[in-house]
């Protein structure tokens, strides 16, 4: 049984076109995952699942394996789970567990993985992903009129109920899961990461700016 890393990185990205080849530092975007998951022994492959020549030309200048998506799995509205599918079914041998990291995601904690990969063991759960905690005060608009949800008006921020969103920083989850055409359970334990890192995921260049400026911090 084995563990793999899988990192989705198809071309055509219309709000900062060529991101995931784009250097963040002194090395693509894309790179800073591969290498991220290459640091830990416990994973046996890296996979990159790209339908895009160039993403696919520095994924194998960092080492890492290609699986070619078709065109009919790397649409706009395609979801993730089905480029991670096809990447087990395209290759030989049994895979127990599936990481899943997002190329727009690339700062993480140094010891992130480690420790979520322990604890997924530990919990012998199916499936766990990386949460930050919000603080800030949510509402709906009803009719052109504010309503709050997560806090009653005057309320200290302090004071909130505690919600959560989901980070994207990574995803540990057992290849049966997948192909069952989920990444996330109902079961899946949720891992708590509120640090910095865990606000970039990279859509614009206004993102693209703000992980440069983070990377650049000696304080990380």
């Amino acid at each position: 049984m084995k563990t793999i890393a899988i990192i989705p990185a198809r071309g055509g990205s219309k709000r900062l076109p060529g991101k995931n080849i784009k250097l963040l530092g002194s090395i693509p975007l894309l790179a800073h995952s591969i290498l991220y998951a290459q640091q830990h022994k416990f994973i046996n492959a890296v996979y990159v699942s790209t339908d895009d020549e160039a993403i696919k030309k520095v994924a194998l200048q960092y080492d890492a394996l290609v699986i070619d998506r078709p065109q009919s799995l790397s649409g706009d509205f395609e979801h993730t789970v089905s480029a991670l599918k096809h990447v087990l079914e395209s290759i030989d041998g049994v895979v127990e567990n599936v990481i899943l990291l997002q190329a727009t995601n690339p700062l993480r904690p140094q010891n992130l993985l480690h420790e979520a990969f322990t604890i997924f063991q530990e919990q012998q759960t199916n499936s766990l992903f990386t949460v930050s905690r919000s603080h800030h005060k949510l509402g709906k608009i009803i009719n052109n009129r504010f309503i709050p949800h997560n806090y009653e008006v005057g309320q200290r921020s302090q004071d909130l109920e505690p919600l959560y969103y989901e980070n994207g920083l990574l995803y540990i989850t057992k290849s049966s899961v997948i192909l069952n055409n989920e990444i996330i359970t109902k079961e899946a334990f949720p891992l708590e990461v509120n640090h910095t890192f865990a606000n970039v995921d990279i859509d614009t260049q206004e993102d693209f700016d703000y992980a440069e400026y983070l990377l650049n911090k000696k304080n990380f």
